[in-house]
């Protein structure tokens, strides 16, 4: 392997750790304010922590292509598409994280992986074989961690399997417009909205101090600067060399690292079906992205976790 694909490989992994930590974060500061006033303060220090990056590219037209000349008003309304089903994705995913565990959630949350396919179907796209095999073993897996044995899911989880329906559709949309427009621009303008909305009902519906924000400080600061600013950054460099499948396989891991990360952290326990149905559900990941949408993948959340 080439030594640029080493490195490029390396720092998608820290990504996936990133991002697997970030379940964790999430997790911690639903003890102390509310969802929306959590990723009104995050998508807001995520949007800042963008803007070295745009400058950056703008300063380097080459390096976005022909998507760099397109208007800030051609772009805006792509961007608002993107905002609103992120915001919707981001409030399931934080809402649900309530009830259920940063472990259940990471796997979950990445069922987006089957989902991707499972929606082009309704364009009209064919489904690779391999899916017809991944969605039943996926599905196996989700009712393992997930469904007590009367037959019943948590709000929680129930809450985070909407959201990875909602990151598919955000994942697509980005597959769609990603290549025609500025995608730093696109990222920092989803950002703003996700944080404007969140903000909104943040201030109709929840009471918050800023002694409870100064207790979720930690958690802002990382899912806010390194989970959405750095991750992102790592992730653009990272995929310059890796090779899309190695790729969209090394970013599925987070969802093994926030299960580990709320075991270590959150001394968080999965019984032996919940670990069989973890392993089951990651076997499904794996096998889907070794397929021909590895390379659909990689244009994930721009908003990440």
């Amino acid at each position: 392997m080439k030594t640029k694909q080493v490195r490029a490989n390396v720092l998608l992994f820290i990504t996936a750790l990133i991002w697997g930590v970030a379940f964790v974060e999430q997790r911690i500061a639903v003890r102390f304010i509310g969802a929306f006033t959590f990723s009104a303060i995050r998508f807001a220090i995520g949007a800042l922590s963008m803007l070295p990056l745009l400058f950056y590219f703008q300063k380097k037209p080459g390096e976005e292509g022909s998507a760099n000349n397109v208007s800030l008003k051609s772009t805006l309304p792509v961007g608002l598409l993107l905002g609103g089903v992120l915001f919707f994705a981001a409030t399931l995913q934080q809402m649900g994280l309530y009830t259920t565990t940063a472990g259940k959630a990471g796997f979950i949350t990445d069922l987006y992986i089957i989902f991707v396919p499972l929606i082009e179907v309704i364009f009209g796209r064919r489904l690779n074989k391999t899916i017809w095999i991944c969605a039943p073993m996926a599905a196996v897996g989700l009712y393992l961690i997930s469904v007590t044995d009367k037959f019943t899911m948590s709000s929680g989880d129930i809450m985070v399997l909407i959201g990875s329906v909602l990151w598919a559709v955000h994942i697509l949309l980005i597959d769609r417009f990603s290549k025609s427009y500025n995608p730093i621009r696109l990222s920092l303008i989803q950002y703003l909205l996700t944080a404007v909305l969140s903000l909104f009902v943040a201030l109709a519906i929840e009471k918050t101090s800023f002694y409870a924000i100064l207790q979720a400080a930690g958690p802002i600061i990382y899912t806010g600067v390194f989970s959405v600013g750095i991750a992102y950054t790592l992730q653009i460099f990272g995929q310059r060399y890796a090779k899309a499948s190695h790729a969209a396989i090394i970013l599925s891991m987070e969802s093994v690292i926030s299960c580990i990360a709320g075991v270590l952290f959150l001394n968080e326990r999965l019984g032996a079906r919940e670990i069989i149905g973890c392993c089951i559900m990651a076997a499904a990941m794996v096998l889907t992205q070794c397929g021909s949408f590895g390379k659909k993948l990689l244009a994930r959340r721009s908003d990440l976790n």
